[in-house]
C-alpha cells in the first residue's frame, strides 16, 4: 500500500520535534546555571601560612598607638627594600628593617601653631630581641640597640636640647633605616623586639617642667622554616 504524504501531520510533527528540542537545551541550561550559581569552597590561610602572628609579617608593617598624658606616641616599622617580602624571612640569612617613632599632643589639633603644643625629647632609644621556637623562647638575641637617640638617627642635625632630640610632630621625628636582623637557628619560627623609648614630656606648653617616661612596645615578627637562607637586596645607602 502506498503512503499518502500530509503536510499538516508533518509540520506538526516537526513542531513537536523543535519543542522537545528546546525543553531538553533549557533543562541543559538550567543545569548549567545551577553549577555556576553553587558556592565554591575558598581556599583560606592555614596556620601555618603564619606561623608566628605578626601584624608586622601578615601586614608588611606595624605601626602602634600608645596613649601617655595626652600623647600619642607611635612606633612604626616595616621591612625595607633590602628584603621587602616578610614571608621570605627565613632563620638564615639577614633580614633588614626601619623604625620610626613620634609624638603628637592630643590636646591640639594637628595643624595648630607649633609654638602650642608640648614638646617631647627623645633622651634614649633600647631595643632588645628574642627567638621564638615551637617549644618556647630559643634563646637567641638576633637584634639589639642601646644608643643616645641624637647620635644614631637618621637625621644628622635634630633639634636638640640637656634632654634630648625633640620628636613632637611635625617638627621631630627619630627615624633609624636598614637595622639588620641576623641569623637564627633553624627551628626558629618567630622573633620578638622589644623598644623601649626614654622621653621627657612638658607638663604644659611653654613650661620649663618635664616627665620623664618610658614608652615600651613589643613587636612580634614571624620568620617561615626553610633550608634558604633570606637573599638581601643591594640597595643605595639612602634608601628605605
Amino acid at each position: 500500500m502506498t503512503r499518502l504524504f500530509h503536510p499538516r501531520r508533518a509540520r506538526a510533527t516537526a513542531v513537536a520535534a523543535l519543542v522537545l528540542a528546546a525543553v531538553l537545551s533549557g533543562c541543559s541550561m538550567l543545569d548549567d546555571d545551577k553549577a555556576d550559581t553553587e558556592p565554591s569552597a575558598t581556599p583560606t590561610p592555614s596556620a601555618a601560612d603564619y606561623a608566628y602572628d605578626s601584624q608586622f609579617t601578615r601586614d608588611g608593617t606595624f605601626q602602634s598607638h600608645i596613649d601617655i598624658d595626652g600623647v600619642d606616641f607611635v612606633y612604626t616599622l616595616y621591612p625595607t627594600k633590602a628584603t621587602p617580602r616578610t614571608n621570605e624571612w627565613y632563620p638564615r640569612g639577614n633580614k633588614f628593617f626601619t623604625f620610626t617613632f613620634q609624638a603628637y599632643d592630643l590636646d591640639r589639633g594637628l595643624r595648630d601653631r607649633f609654638a602650642t603644643k608640648r614638646k617631647v625629647y627623645l633622651e634614649r632609644i633600647r631595643v632588645d630581641s628574642t627567638t621564638i621556637t615551637e617549644q618556647g623562647d630559643g634563646g637567641q638575641r638576633p637584634y639589639r640597640l642601646d644608643a643616645v637617640a641624637k647620635r644614631v638617627t637618621f637625621d644628622p642635625e635634630p633639634v636638640t636640647t640637656d634632654k634630648g632630640m625633640i620628636i613632637t610632630s611635625p617638627k621631630g621625628a627619630f627615624e633609624l633605616r636598614n637595622q639588620r636582623i641576623g641569623e637564627m637557628s633553624p627551628e626558629t619560627r618567630g622573633v620578638k623586639l622589644t623598644f623601649v623609648a626614654t622621653v621627657w614630656i612638658q607638663d604644659a606648653p611653654g613650661s620649663t617642667r618635664f616627665s620623664k617616661r618610658e614608652i615600651r612596645q613589643v613587636v612580634p615578627i614571624g620568620i617561615f622554616e626553610s633550608d634558604k637562607p633570606t637573599v638581601a637586596a643591594r640597595i643605595p645607602i639612602n634608601s628605605n
